[in-house]
């Protein structure tokens, strides 16, 4: 499979509108007119002062023809969408003035015109901090339906085309939970699953992954969170194929599966391997990357209500178009 075009195809096929939140940012600029010229978007709007947006656009030699830009300190719209984050935000102490001051803020708005439908799927993060995303996104999005965890996977494609499907894998988190609970650790393994049905297009084979099979390493917390994870998931979304706690080569490899995970119901299927904690998972797609010679999509945001995803402050133009290609393509 070729992952990024199967992404931009979809993207160009639901046809959803995107806003670009960072709308005075150079390369968000250029991207926005990539992505409306490769019709990847029905729409893209650009949020920020109109003047400032084009005073930078013209700079950059880019045409804003057929871009929506919208001004949140003068937009009609205001006053619906302070109410609103009022509503989401009373029961925290908020009141309708800060509602309405915190409101004018881009990743706010963003978040909003999602939320109510306004537009389709929300990208930022090329000027921005993640955790300001994330908190954007928490507070108005909000999390699926039984789940409290936000969260990331990346999509790694290896040159081995015998690994999950077609060479390609889901990995998750590598990103955004440090050091999970066993009830978050349960969450990011479901929204796995959904990441792994969007992006890879077949339903999940899960390993949760520990230095530990099946109680080799003992009742080291790091296990037993594993274990409780996996009881979690199976009471939570019984109809998952998961197994854990389990060593990589055991998730992987049939012939180490049945010499330390005899049984095992992902044995020589696994497609999504969810880590313990950052560290590991972090590390993990970077050896695949660097020492495999894999390439490593993402990160991209899961476990949100709706679709919304960050960038790193270092992305290039093309990493900002293809993020929003995929975020796009999985707006319902």
């Amino acid at each position: 499979m070729n992952f990024v075009n199967d992404m931009r195809q979809k993207a160009k096929t639901l046809q959803k509108r995107l806003v670009l939140a960072e709308g005075t940012e150079p390369r968000t600029i250029k991207a926005a007119r990539i992505i409306l010229d490769e019709k990847l978007a029905a729409s893209v709007t650009l949020v920020g002062k109109e003047s400032d947006i084009q005073a930078v656009a013209e700079n950059e030699g880019v045409n804003l023809g057929g871009i929506n830009i919208i001004n949140p300190l003068v937009s009609p719209l205001a006053g619906k969408y302070a109410q609103e984050y009022y509503e989401l935000r009373k029961h925290k102490g908020m009141t309708e003035e800060q509602a309405k001051k915190e409101m004018g803020h881009f990743l706010r708005w963003g978040a909003m015109m999602v939320h109510l439908g306004d537009a389709d799927a929300m990208v930022a993060g090329a000027e921005s901090a993640t955790a300001d995303v994330l908190r954007a996104g928490l507070a108005i999005i909000g999390t699926i339906p039984g789940s409290k965890t936000a969260s990331s996977c990346f999509v790694v494609q290896t040159t081995d085309k015998a690994w999950g499907v077609d060479g390609t894998l889901i990995f998750s988190d590598c990103a955004v939970v440090p050091d999970p609970t066993a009830d978050q650790l349960a969450d990011i393994a479901i929204s796995a699953s959904q990441s792994c049905k969007e992006f890879l297009g077949v339903d999940a084979v899960i390993a949760l992954l520990s230095f530990s099979t099946k109680g080799s390493g003992g009742d080291h917390p790091n296990v037993l969170k594993v274990r409780e994870a996996l009881e979690k998931v199976k009471a939570k979304a019984p109809a998952l194929v998961i197994d854990g706690e389990i060593q990589a080569d055991a998730a992987l490899v049939p012939s180490v599966t049945d010499k330390k995970a005899p049984g095992s119901p992902i044995r020589g299927k696994v497609n999504t391997l969810v880590f313990p904690d950052l560290g590991s998972g972090n590390i993990g797609y970077k050896l695949v990357q660097r020492l495999g010679k894999g390439e490593a999509f993402g990160p991209f945001l899961q476990g949100f209500a709706k679709p919304i995803s960050d960038l790193s402050r270092g992305a290039s133009v093309e990493d900002i178009v293809v993020t929003s290609a995929v975020t796009l393509a999985r707006a319902k």
